[in-house]
């Protein structure tokens, strides 16, 4: 800022004068700018102060402007000396225009006599005028009230006409609900809430029934749903009626026999009373079906159940928008009732009447959801049917398998399996796949087998107990007449034989074949009424057949030749018997072809094992034969006794070994039925074992000593052997073969009887030597229970004869050179 002081500017440097004191003017200076601030101070108070008279909204940013300076103290005076400026300001004015003011106080009171004066006046004319119109008013307010009246009594009759069919349709209703007529109850309910309450809308009463509305719209649901669950309840109850009517209805179409599908049902009548006077109880007979009994024979399925309740619900929930509501706890209840019906009753097994019941629950059951389905719109689809149908196959044949398995009656089986048929057959009717139950019926089939088959073991074994293991004699062309037409056999000799006859078979041969026949039998009912062709039905029936030969009278054959009481008779025959069972296996085939309808020779047709496993059986006989054979043979050797020490023999062969021959030849002789190789097998079997054990006896090792007296009367007990093989003990059988079986034995003998030691070190170690099927162990061992047996002779004369001294050097000099060979061989 500049300060002018004498005309001059103060200058902020020392001047060149060379004054003393060149800062002093910078004093005036300072002072000019206190001034300023303070005047600046002044402006802006007076600002502040400016904006508080005339400002028409807050003051707060003034007064804050105000308290943040540090001058409070100063605007305060310099706001005081401005109202005392305004206050002189007002004085001045109120002293300029106070005589005007005095001059309208004046002529003011004057106007206020006048209005006095005026109110009189009026006053008077108001007291006038009521008095005169007094009559008027009281005609005036009785028409207001005639008027009144006629209004109310006008609204009062429009009202009534808008309310009189309200509540005349309210009045419905409740009889309606009365009477349990829920839908027409659903549509009147729907034409008082749209159509009759809105016109009333501004009557209390109006509001009460609207909230009613919902309450019984409710208690038709409510009751709609009890009488859907009193009908599921009741169907329930029937789902074995319609399931038992269908099946026989469907029995009837598809000409099987009803009485398949009907549960035999007992009526008990009470009996009649006694004659008060005898005491006697008079017969009645069984009274004829009543009519009402034929007219529900006659009935449909569908005839037997009211369906209104399950149309009323569906179509109340409907209208009510809660049809899906419905449907699923329609599906949901049904649902839970068909998993009661596919739950099978107790012991199921034992009894045809509860495979009926079990399989009317279930065609009542889906009979039903037909009749649904195609007399309803969405409430059950096919979809869902074929959902409920697929869980119930399912279910169905879990059931019939395990049931299966413990069925044990044939004839049970069987039933069971027709009323599968017809069950499926029912339900193919109404469009349901039934291919799964049909092939389970060929899984049962297998069952119904092997049931059959256990059934037969019982029937083969009673056979076999029962026979009495000789030929069948016949005294009469009636007596020979059953047996062949019970077993295919001819023969013409035997046709031409006098009475009695004899067959070469045991009475079990024809009651076999017959059993075996009607086995086959029963396993072609099972294949009845299951659609098949010939070729399969005959591959099923052999099937079977084959598994009754190989299995089941395989095993019954085999248990029975195992058994530890047969005789030897009994085994000859019972292998006869195979021979007979063998060849019937032709006649066989043949009858399965005749019932089956198949073609004999056709490519595809199976043939029967049972040939097969006859021989089998024929073979295990036979070996059963040569054990049981050489089992008797031993019986007889066991009784053997021979005195090793002998000097001398008996001249005759041993008693045991004549028994024994006499026992082979009439045994032999009942093998004139079996086959030649069988015969000829026996005996050679037998003189090998006679041969085996005879041999045995000589090279016991408990034998210590031995004579030459006892080796002969050994010798002429082989001889009997020799002479038996060689007598032909059964046809054929004279070619030598036989007696090579004492071959052994023989040269054994003659070896040591004619003393022939000489050739047989001789001929040692040749092929063609004379005792070559001696063996040099044999020999020595023999040599030295001789050797021994003379040196126990204690008689002083015979050890000085010249000839036993003589033979006892022979023994050891035999003995010495047979061991060297021994043990030159070694």
């Amino acid at each position: 800022m500049r300060n002018v002081n004498n005309g001059k500017m103060a200058e902020a440097t020392p001047s060149a004068s060379g004054e003393e004191y060149p800062w002093k003017r910078l004093n005036v200076s300072v002072q000019d700018a206190d001034t300023l601030r303070q005047e600046a101070v002044e402006a802006h108070h007076d600002h502040l102060i400016t904006e508080i008279e005339t400002s028409e909204g807050p003051l707060a940013t003034t007064l804050r402007a105000v308290y943040d300076g540090d001058e409070i103290d100063y605007f305060m005076e310099k706001l005081d000396g401005r109202i005392k400026s305004h206050d002189h300001e007002i004085e001045r004015m109120c002293n300029y225009h106070y005589q005007g003011f005095i001059d309208s106080i004046r002529e003011l009171q004057q106007v206020s006599g006048d209005a006095t004066k005026l109110k009189g006046e009026i006053q008077g004319l108001n007291r006038e005028l009521q008095t005169s119109c007094d009559p008027l008013l009281s005609a005036g307010d009785e028409l207001v009230k005639c008027r009144k009246v006629q209004k109310n009594v006008t609204q009062a009759i429009e009202s009534l006409s808008l309310c009189l069919p309200v509540l005349e349709m309210y009045g419905k209703l409740q009889e309606q609900m009365k009477s349990k007529r829920y839908y027409p109850a659903l549509k009147t309910l729907e034409q008082l809430e749209h159509t009759y309450l809105p016109r009333v809308i501004n009557h209390w009463f109006s509001q009460t029934m609207a909230d009613a509305i919902p309450k019984l719209r409710e208690r038709i649901k409510e009751a709609s749903m009890t009488e859907l669950k009193d009908f599921l309840e009741s169907i329930r109850k029937h789902s074995a009626k319609i399931g038992e009517v269908a099946m026989r209805h469907a029995a009837e179409q598809n000409n099987m026999d009803p009485t398949i599908a009907k549960k035999k049902v007992k009526k008990r009548r009470a009996p009649a009373p006694p004659n008060p006077f005898t005491g006697e109880i008079d017969y009645e007979p069984p009274r004829p079906p009543s009519d009402g009994e034929d007219a529900e024979e006659e009935l449909s399925a569908q005839d037997l159940v009211d369906f209104s309740p399950v149309y009323r619900c569906l179509h109340i929930y409907t209208v009510l928008g809660d049809k899906e509501k419905f449907e699923t706890y329609y599906r949901s209840q049904r649902w839970k009732q068909a998993r009661l019906s596919l739950q099978p009753p107790s012991n199921m097994h034992e009894s045809i009447d509860l495979f009926k019941r079990y399989f009317h629950d279930i065609i009542g059951f889906f009979v039903v959801e037909d009749h649904i389905l195609h007399t309803t719109q969405g409430l059950v689809t096919r979809s869902h049917m074929d959902e409920l149908w697929e869980k119930a196959v399912e279910k169905i044949s879990a059931t019939l398998r395990s049931t299966s398995q413990s069925c044990k009656v044939a004839s049970l089986m069987l039933e069971v399996k027709k009323l599968i048929v017809l069950f499926c057959h029912t339900l193919k009717g109404y469009g349901f796949s039934v291919g799964r139950l049909l092939e389970l019926l060929l899984e049962m089939r297998d069952r119904y087998s092997e049931i059959l088959s256990e059934q037969w073991v019982e029937v083969f074994n009673d056979i076999f107990a029962e026979d009495n293991y000789t030929p069948i004699f016949c005294d009469s062309p009636d007596d020979y007449t059953i047996i062949t037409s019970q077993f295919p056999y001819r023969d013409k000799d035997l046709e031409q034989s006098d009475y009695p006859r004899q067959f070469p078979f045991s009475q079990f041969v024809p009651s076999i074949y017959v059993q075996v026949k009607e086995y086959i039998n029963a396993c072609l009912k099972f294949s009845a009424d299951l659609h098949l062709s010939h070729t399969e039905i005959d591959d099923m029936i052999r099937k079977s057949a084959n598994q009754l030969l190989t299995k089941t009278l395989g095993g019954c054959l085999s248990s029975l030749i195992k058994k530890p009481n047969l005789s030897l008779l009994q085994l000859i025959q019972i292998s006869i018997n195979m021979n007979y069972l063998e060849k019937s296996c032709e006649y066989l085939e043949e009858y399965i072809s005749s019932i089956t309808g198949a073609e004999k020779d056709s490519v595809h047709i199976a043939r029967l094992h049972g040939s097969s496993m006859f021989k089998d059986a024929r073979s295990d006989a036979e070996q059963h034969i040569y054990e049981q054979l050489n089992l008797k043979i031993d019986e007889f050797l066991d009784l053997a006794s021979y005195d090793w020490t002998v000097q001398e023999s008996r001249g005759q062969a041993s008693s045991y070994l004549m028994d024994l021959v006499a026992f082979l030849q009439s045994t032999f002789m009942s093998f004139t039925n079996l086959p030649e190789k069988v015969a000829k097998t026996a005996c050679m079997s037998a003189c090998q074992h006679i041969a085996s054990r005879l041999m045995a006896l000589l090279q016991d090792n408990d034998i210590r000593q031995l004579s030459m007296g006892a080796l002969q009367q050994f010798n002429l007990d082989v001889m009997q052997c020799e002479q038996f093989a060689a007598s032909e003990p059964v046809p054929d059988s004279n070619d030598g073969t036989l007696q090579m079986a004492f071959t052994d034995l023989r040269q054994l003998l003659d070896l040591f009887i004619n003393w022939d030691w000489s050739v047989y070190l001789a001929d040692f170690g040749k092929q063609q030597a004379r005792y070559l099927r001696v063996p040099r162990h044999t020999a020595i061992s023999l040599l030295e229970k001789l050797n021994n047996a003379d040196k126990k002779k204690n008689n002083l004369l015979q050890s000085l004869k010249k000839n036993e001294r003589e033979k006892k050097k022979l023994i050891d000099t035999v003995l010495k050179q047979l061991k060297v060979l021994e043990n030159g061989t070694t």
